[in-house]
């Protein structure tokens, strides 16, 4: 679960003095501003168990991902900027898209394992069909193939965070397991300009700033949702001075870079199954001297594949 995300400038007139932000999907990974909580259960709970647990979830992550590639569904994308206050500002974009999941093996990995994505087709933009790839205002339109945010929960990937047993939830979550994590590792933040979207638009890579925590269903060890924050204000510079307008600083600050993802069981005929399947994802980026905004990625009308091309209508 790799912290990263692409932004964009503000404006030079009413919006120069706004903040700005922007996430990105499933890549960040996920954020809230959670607390490290340390309950009392935490410190009796033996390591074996914690283990276990992730052994058990990666299996089924596994599992999931197997028939997920039979699966396709549609993700509608709303795009809201913000002000400083977090109020919208101006109107939301709304982006419709054909999404299924891809495995590949990884390359160069000697496990064997393989590489899973997210996998879109643009259908819409607004409500209506996308008819040209030039357009000047897709900054913040999801990547065409992004990684499956569960993959960090793989045997593979594992070795890449700390984990950290919490506890049960209460209420109506007794049920739910929950274990916090951390990205390990450091690094300065590395801001890229992306030639393939609109003028203004970066993305930035923050190495080793995730922290999160997963909520596991306990009966049948299947991630039911995953938040991740980053830690602290992050400072960062754009790069290349010379492609930017002159007068705009190239400095700026990452305050917030929330995600919540959400999964739910959607039940299956000929065969009959029941299979996890995403839900939702909100994004929240907030970023001083760029814009700031809210990104909700809702998926629904879940079917299956016949073929490799034809669909179940």
């Amino acid at each position: 679960m790799r912290t990263s995300d692409t932004y964009r400038r503000s404006p030079p007139s009413s919006l120069r003095h706004a903040w700005a932000s922007d996430a990105a999907a499933p890549y960040l990974a996920i954020g809230a501003a959670f607390a490290w909580l340390s309950l009392g259960v935490a410190a009796q709970t033996p390591d074996w168990r914690l283990d276990d647990l992730l052994a058990r979830v990666g299996e089924r992550i596994e599992q999931y991902f197997t028939r997920a590639q039979r699966i396709v569904f549609v993700e509608k994308t709303t795009i809201q900027y913000i002000g400083a206050n977090l109020t919208p500002f101006g109107f939301a974009r709304v982006v419709e898209s054909e999404v299924r999941v891809e495995s590949n093996p990884a390359d160069g990995d000697a496990d064997g394992s393989a590489e899973t994505n997210v996998l879109r087709e643009l259908r819409k933009i607004n409500g209506r069909t996308r008819r040209t790839n030039n357009d000047p205002n897709n900054c913040l339109d999801p990547n065409p193939v992004s990684p499956e945010p569960l993959a960090f929960l793989l045997p593979a990937r594992r070795g890449d965070y700390e984990f950290m047993w919490v506890g049960y939830g209460k209420g109506k979550d007794h049920s739910r397991a929950m274990i916090d994590f951390r990205e390990i590792g450091s690094g300065k933040p590395e801001v890229k300009e992306r030639t393939d979207r609109g003028e203004g638009c970066f993305s930035i890579d923050l190495p080793g700033r995730a922290r999160g925590r997963v909520w596991i269903d306990a009966s049948t060890y299947e991630v039911v949702r995953v938040d991740q924050r980053i830690t602290g204000f992050v400072d960062f510079r754009l790069p290349d001075p010379k492609s930017r307008r002159s007068g705009l600083d190239d400095r700026g600050v990452l305050e917030r870079f929330d995600i919540s993802i959400r999964y739910k069981t959607v039940p299956f005929r000929d065969p009959e199954e029941i299979v996890l399947v995403p839900e939702s994802i909100d994004t929240l980026m907030v970023v001083r001297g760029m814009q700031s905004y809210r990104m909700k990625q809702v998926f629904s009308e879940y079917r299956r594949f016949v073929t490799g091309a034809k669909l179940v209508k």
